[in-house]
């Protein structure tokens, strides 16, 4: 056992303290952290936070606009719907839908990445060349069509929805781990550790996974961007989550009719979208940043 303590030596800064430190000296990804946590917190207590039941219809308050406005009242902060439904509940059940479930989508997408990643990077021959045939060919469909296409077999629905961006993102981190898999091989160190007798999972465990996670960081942030508006984009086109659900593409769809009479209802949630996207393309761009900047040091 002695012959590999070498493998179980931590240094008091590790790679992703060093990340952390190049992270935090970026501010535009530091104010992008901060707006994904709150839309993370939005997505998690959102049934707690909602003034009025999403669903609840109110014939009497139908089409109000903003507190703020003339019309407003001010107990329909936001306004409400054609339904008289409260528009502020409905954005922030919308998280859970949007934000929520995109985060959901691209952790399963990056656990299943991660595993089929590492079996194409330590694969040799046939199969690793099936694996790169394969994945080639999936790189080359765009995200968006491919989750169409899998939901056109499936069949529309939240469920099948989430099945079918995860699928639709696996690609990417297949492709991203088993790059970097294919490059930690070929470093001098890890031939030495297998000259010194250490087998493929004490190397994949304990040298080639802890230089891994940097690239997974950096793939999840890109992939959830990816995810909120390929959930937003079928809800929008009527894929994905179905009505009454309060998931913020469905909302502007829902809106289209009545753009002229309250164009709050398309642009609170085409809003929201908006600054969810850039929140986390924010953390992704900082992330790469302190990537760089780190394998530069």
């Amino acid at each position: 056992m002695a012959k590999f303590q070498w493998l179980y030596h931590k240094t008091e800064h590790g790679p992703l303290s060093q990340l952390w430190a190049s992270f935090r000296q970026q501010h535009s990804a530091v104010i992008g952290l901060m707006l994904f946590g709150f839309f993370a917190l939005i997505a998690l207590f959102g049934p707690v936070l909602t003034p009025y039941d999403p669903y609840l219809q109110n014939p009497d308050a139908l089409l109000l606009p903003p507190s703020w406005d003339d019309m407003g009242d001010v107990r329909y902060l936001l306004g409400t719907d054609d339904l008289g439904r409260d528009q502020l509940s409905r954005l922030i059940k919308g998280a859970s839908y949007t934000f929520g479930i995109a985060l959901i989508t691209a952790l399963g997408a990056m656990f299943l990445g991660l595993l089929l990643g590492v079996l194409a990077g330590m694969s040799k021959g046939f199969r690793a060349s099936a694996f790169n045939h394969v994945l080639d060919l999936a790189l080359t469909i765009p995200s968006l069509l491919l989750a169409i296409i899998i939901v056109a077999i499936l069949g529309p629905g939240l469920i099948n929805t989430i099945w079918a961006i995860m699928l639709a993102l696996l690609p990417h981190f297949v492709h991203g781990v088993r790059n970097t898999i294919l490059q930690q091989l070929e470093q001098e160190y890890v031939i030495a550790y297998r000259l010194d007798g250490a087998n493929n999972w004490q190397i994949l465990r304990y040298v080639i996974f802890p230089n891994t996670w940097e690239q997974l960081t950096v793939l999840f942030s890109m992939a959830l961007s990816t995810a909120i508006l390929d959930i937003a984009a079928l809800g929008f086109l009527g894929l994905g989550a179905q009505a009454p659900a309060a998931e913020w593409g469905l909302m502007v769809a829902d809106a289209l009719d009545l753009i002229y009479l309250s164009p709050w209802s398309i642009a609170l949630p085409g809003l929201l979208i908006f600054i969810a996207v850039l929140s986390v393309n924010l953390v992704s761009d900082g992330l790469r940043t302190a990537v760089r900047k780190r394998q530069e040091s």
